[in-house]
């Protein structure tokens, strides 16, 4: 209850004139970025305003103030309870260097969970391959990979023509079909609490595992880097990066911690889970046309040691671009 009204304006009228100008300011620009203090002191005049219109309603003989602050009030709370994303058209360049760098970041328990399930499936696949070597016709879903490594390495070194003459696009075309594939695949079965994902993420490591103990005990370490390394260094962590999609689905699904409906969880995981999975396209775009153009060729037509040096500074500029690109330390520590 107001006691006297002209000292409650007079008191009250500055913080209406505040939050008159932070609605200014986000009007004028909606691609501005707000620190979290002035987050919180937005908010707080938005509250304090709804309740002085509260107390104002009481007074029928000031239309004109209450019609003021009702106005104030609407405007703000439109601000706080919007849903659309600001900052105007959609900017490619800003998404792919800002905001897919910083989801990737910004779910890195899900990132570390496909890592880790990577990795166990490669010790798997490598001490499968070590204890049993006949293991591999079980675990290589490729002919060429079941053959002995030292003679297949002697065969693509004895090339004198260039077999993907005149199909380099074709055939980058379809590794870059394939590997989609698999990605959106390795995605999608995140609706399946993770376990699908988590499964296939463990077989592409098994894979990983045993064709590179099978070449290095075979004492083609060189071959395997420059065979792997141009395309690899992006076509791996691609898919890695769509497991940790999947599992963001899961963890929405799952929902451990957070005090929401499941309509609502998934909502707030769909922007990042279509984010990363676009991200991925775009990377395995890149690995299919290395994959076609530099990978598949060998000494002696490019020396073993340009395809491995190019397959490494790939990699650091990939771990360099998904690690700092965009770093902003208010949205990095926000998830």
């Amino acid at each position: 209850m107001i006691a006297d009204l002209q000292r409650f304006i007079a008191e009250e009228r500055p913080y209406w004139e505040e939050l008159e100008a932070f609605l200014e300011r986000v009007e004028a620009g909606p691609g501005e970025r707000w620190d979290l203090a002035g987050l919180r002191r937005f908010f707080y005049l938005y509250q304090r305003t709804a309740t002085d219109l509260s107390k104002v309603q009481t007074f029928a003989s000031e239309p004109a103030l209450q019609s003021y602050l009702e106005d104030l009030v609407a405007r703000a709370y439109c601000e706080v309870h919007e849903t659309r994303r600001k900052g105007g058209r959609f900017a490619p360049v800003r998404w792919f260097f800002q905001t897919f760098p910083q989801t990737v970041r910004r779910r890195w328990r899900a990132l570390a969970l496909a890592v880790a399930a990577t990795l166990l499936g490669a010790a798997f696949g490598g001490g499968a391959v070590m204890v049993d070597p006949d293991a591999k016709e079980a675990l290589m879903p490729f002919a060429h990979l079941q053959d002995d490594p030292s003679e297949r390495v002697a065969w693509e070194e004895r090339q004198e023509t260039d077999r993907l003459s005149g199909r380099k696009t074709s055939f980058s075309s379809m590794l870059m079909t394939h590997n989609t594939r698999v990605s959106i695949t390795t995605m999608a079965m995140g609706i399946t609490y993770g376990i699908g994902t988590l499964i296939l993420l463990f077989y592409n490591g098994v894979i990983l595992g045993g064709v590179t103990l099978d070449y290095v005990s075979g004492g083609e370490t060189v071959f395997l880097l420059g065979w792997l390394l141009p395309h690899g260094s992006v076509e791996i962590p691609a898919i890695i990066i769509a497991g940790q999609a999947g599992l963001v689905i899961a963890g929405a699904l799952i929902g451990w911690g957070v005090r929401m409906p499941l309509k609502a969880r998934l909502r707030a995981a769909g922007p990042d889970v279509v984010t990363l999975i676009f991200g991925v396209a775009l990377l395995l775009v890149w690995a299919g046309v290395i994959e076609a153009f530099l990978s598949q060729y060998h000494e002696p037509t490019l020396p073993y040691a340009v395809k491995i040096a190019f397959g490494a500074l790939q990699l650091g500029l990939l771990a360099l671009f998904l690690g700092w690109s965009g770093r902003d330390a208010s949205q990095d520590g926000e998830a």
